[in-house]
């Protein structure tokens, strides 16, 4: 399974950049493995400045999951420049379901990623 963590490391680490990009200065990360089921639970504050770009989250997230873009193309994730949304697109393509809250100041992520698929 080493290769299915692997992939949630560069989620971790794409959403992270991107945060990066947005002036976040407090960023908190969570793995959790439970069966084949991973959770990530990511949490970090932005400047008002870049709010626009955090409605690309929901329509990136929500894509369907592609196995073969994930499978080709996970290894990219998390090498792009920071507050670059075409990262949110890769992890959109990583991961299964995604819960979203954008607050005034920051946002909270959870993260739903099948590792069965990665056995």
């Amino acid at each position: 399974m080493i290769q299915g963590e692997r992939k949630l490391a560069r989620i971790i680490e794409a959403l992270t950049m991107f945060f990066f990009g947005l002036g976040a200065d407090r960023i908190q990360s969570d793995i959790a493995l439970s069966g084949d089921q991973a959770v990530i639970r990511f949490r970090a504050n932005y400047q008002k400045e870049y709010r626009q770009q955090l409605c690309r989250l929901e329509e990136c997230f929500n894509e369907p999951k592609n196995r073969g873009i994930e499978d080709f193309y996970w290894e990219m994730a998390g090498s792009g420049d920071p507050g670059e949304d075409s990262q949110l697109l890769l992890v959109g393509m990583m991961i299964d379901k995604a819960e979203i809250a954008v607050e005034e100041e920051e946002v909270s992520l959870i993260l739903y990623k099948n590792m069965g698929d990665d056995l």
